[in-house]
């Protein structure tokens, strides 16, 4: 009879919970007490809205063609690109 192999085996098993708590601790410690996520949306809501203003007519089309196609995200709440 031959001994059994599976006892030759350990279980092991890690929980990340708490390397996960500490990594996202980091992360704020280095985005620092000043910063402001609604602040960072609207400039770049602003930002946006100033590369893509003062458009000829054939720019505009294209620009319409693109946000139609899903290649650029349109105007408005969720403005993620559709690929």
């Amino acid at each position: 009879m031959s001994p059994d192999k599976s006892s030759d085996h350990i279980s092991f098993a890690i929980d990340l919970t708490v390397e996960e708590a500490r990594r996202r601790a980091e992360v704020m410690a280095a985005l620092g007490p000043d910063w402001d996520p609604v602040a960072l949306l609207e400039g770049e809501e602003q930002a946006s809205a100033l590369l893509y203003s003062g458009l000829d007519a054939e720019q505009q089309r294209t620009y319409d063609m693109l946000v139609s196609a899903g290649v650029l995200p349109g105007k408005g709440p969720g403005r993620a690109t559709s690929h």
